[in-house]
Parts: C-alpha cells; sequence; structure tokens
C-alpha cells in the first residue's frame, strides 16, 4: 500500500458531534478557515457504502494537523454508559504520527479538554501531554486553536481577538444568510455551514473587513 503524504492545509477535528458541543465545532471550522487552512471531520463525506473507521482512517491519513476534543465524559441518559469515540479517534491520530513511517511522523496535534488537567481522571496514559482547555467557550477555543496553528505551521496568522471579532459578526449575520436561502439556521447541514462561513469570509476579505 502506498502512503500517503499529509496535506499541509488539512486539518483534522475530533469532537462530540452534538447540540451541546456544537458553539465550539462551529467556532473551530470558523477558524480554521479565517486562518487559510482546511477542515476535515467525520461530517464531511455521508457515503453509506463506506464504513465510518474506514472513512476517518483515510481522512487522519491526509491531515498534517489536528484538533483532538476529550471533553465529553458525561454518561448517556439512556444507558448511563460514557461515548468513547473521542478517545478511539485521539488513539488513531497518534498511532499514525508512530507508526505510520515517516510521511505521518510530522503530523502535530492539538488536545482539548474543558479543564487543562481534568483528563487525569480518565485517560492517565496521557500524562505528560500538553491538555489545551477551553472552559466550553468558543473564543477561547478560537484563540487556542489560532496559537497553536500559528506555531505548527509558522504561518502569520490574524490576531486571536481579530478572529473572534470576526466569528461574533459571522454569527451575527448567520441567520440572516440562511433565512435568504430558506434554511433553518439551527439545523443546518455540516456541508451547508462550511459553505457560508467560507463565502462569508470572501466577502469580509472583498470588503476589506478580515
Amino acid at each position: 500500500m502506498t502512503q500517503q503524504r499529509t496535506s499541509t492545509d488539512d486539518v483534522f477535528i475530533n469532537c462530540p458531534f452534538d447540540h451541546q458541543f456544537n458553539a465550539i465545532f462551529n467556532a473551530l471550522i470558523f477558524t480554521i478557515y479565517a486562518c487559510g487552512f482546511r477542515p476535515r471531520s467525520a461530517r464531511e463525506l455521508d457515503d453509506g457504502g463506506q464504513a465510518r473507521l474506514d472513512k476517518l482512517y483515510a481522512i487522519i491519513e491526509q491531515c498534517r494537523y489536528g484538533i483532538l476534543d476529550l471533553s465529553r465524559t458525561e454518561l448517556d441518559n439512556v444507558f448511563l454508559l460514557p461515548r468513547f469515540n473521542m478517545p478511539v479517534e485521539l488513539g488513531i491520530f497518534l498511532g499514525a504520527k508512530r507508526y505510520g513511517g515517516k510521511l505521518q511522523k510530522d503530523k502535530r496535534l492539538i488536545i482539548f479538554d474543558i479543564e487543562q488537567y481534568r483528563y487525569q481522571r480518565f485517560i492517565s496514559d496521557l500524562a505528560g501531554m500538553d491538555i489545551h482547555a477551553h472552559s466550553n467557550d468558543p473564543s477561547l477555543a478560537i484563540n487556542e486553536a489560532r496559537n497553536w496553528l500559528a506555531n505548527v505551521s509558522r504561518r502569520k496568522l490574524p490576531s486571536g481577538r481579530n478572529l473572534i471579532r470576526a466569528y461574533h459578526r459571522f454569527n451575527h449575520d448567520l441567520p440572516a444568510l440562511a433565512q435568504a436561502l430558506d434554511f433553518d439556521v439551527d439545523a443546518l447541514p455540516y456541508v451547508d455551514f462550511e459553505r457560508f462561513v467560507v463565502t462569508w469570509l470572501l466577502e469580509a476579505k472583498a470588503d476589506g473587513e478580515n
């Protein structure tokens, strides 16, 4: 099997896909695009003929960078069990970096949780790794993700304050943009949300706002 070189523009996002986390997920999508990168996640392709794990393998293989969140540790209301998808995907990313050959060793990642040291109580094998806290605050997640991307890519990026202000403007404009195209802003399909972000950023840049 031929190894695939990782894309220096692709950022894998591993996070909960639920309503409670949606504000941070959307903020990360916006930040990644605004910084000139491309977000990648399991949501990008709805292919009933491809197993979810195979899709994750392919996406992770292609991405140089990864934002991996471990904040969803609560028990669900039905089975009283936690969900382990996030740690599994973190493990795949770390395994690809460690064992994936020379084309995968350049992978870089940031690990998010609600609190910086909370992970020690549920995944102690990560001891010694630098965990970043977002405190369930989209603005903090934007700033942390921006600073990490600037560090690992060495690119010149907009400031965190600039990105946060831009995201607030985008959120203010989004309901009207969605309504104009007859979308429910609270139930936007992922691909359409991405399109709104990209279009808004291009127009803001053209207007000299970003």
